[in-house]
């Protein structure tokens, strides 16, 4: 088996809160392969956007190691990018010019950055788009905006911190769709924080649920369905109702006993 691209070995976080030590993360131990793709989900506060922060680089406080092709995360990195909820655009810059902020620290001549610029808004299936405006877009258009600058600089991992939270639910349900699409033609490592078990199911080869208070693992579940998948079928459905157990219940919960009604009243009888 090949080494895995990310590592979390033993992974704690503490943070300071009025004086008291709020533990937000124990003990996460999780490796993921090159090229997979990894949902974490799980309820508010369980940790799941602190472990990104932590894998970016953005936080560099924490117990235990993160590693990335076996070097330990000291600090932001270009083999990492990173996509939010908010897809953070600068009003007064163009969709190619906020897409060129991710090239910002890359070693690259003008003519190389625009043709990177150029394919990335391709990509991202923007391409009469490029001199526009952010106030010019649709909320899904923008946040493909904030995925092509994510992926710009050619990062080898993808982390996405609920990226589609703040949109209407068709254009949640398309960017969907348009992140496996994507997702396919970069090759690309990725990994998805939602609280959203079918967002997780539809996308994921493995989704990791979490318990709260302090963030730890609970399972890990694989994702066996073939692409594309059907919300519609029994199988999504059996997956998504298995992973809402996990979320909602704790290890003594035991579904109820069916109750047989005898000697309905005659209008409680369908004909």
């Amino acid at each position: 088996m090949n080494a895995p691209i990310v590592s979390f070995n033993h992974v704690g976080k503490t943070f300071d809160v009025d004086g008291f030590t709020l533990e937000a993360i124990r003990e996460f131990n999780l490796d993921i392969a090159e090229g997979e793709f990894v949902a974490i989900v799980g309820s508010s506060g369980c940790g799941k956007s602190t472990l990104l922060r932590l894998l970016v680089g953005l936080d560099t406080q924490f117990r235990g190691q993160i590693s990335v092709d076996g070097k330990a995360v000291t600090g932001i990195g270009g083999e990492r990018g990173i996509v939010f909820q908010e897809h953070r655009l600068f009003p007064w810059l163009s969709v190619a010019d906020n897409i060129g902020l991710g090239l910002v620290n890359e070693p690259l001549s003008a003519a190389q950055k625009h043709r990177r610029i150029h394919d990335f808004i391709e990509l991202v299936g923007l391409g009469d788009f490029a001199r526009a405006y952010p106030h010019q877009l649709s909320g899904g258009m923008a946040q493909r905006v904030a995925i092509a600058r994510g992926l710009v600089a050619s990062p080898r991992i993808l982390l996405l911190d609920e990226p589609f939270g703040a949109l209407d639910a068709l254009t949640h349900q398309q960017m969907q769709d348009e992140l496996l699409a994507i997702r396919a033609r970069a090759k690309i490592t990725t990994v998805l924080v939602t609280h959203d078990v079918e967002e997780a199911i539809f996308l994921a080869d493995r989704v990791v649920v979490m318990e709260p208070r302090p963030g730890r693992i609970k399972q890990v579940v694989d994702i066996a369905l073939p692409h594309p998948r059907q919300r519609s079928s029994f199988d999504f459905h059996q997956l998504r109702e298995e992973l809402l157990h996990e979320l909602t219940s704790d290890d003594h919960y035991q579904p109820p006993v069916p109750v047989q009604v005898r000697d309905l009243p005659l209008s409680f009888i369908a004909y």
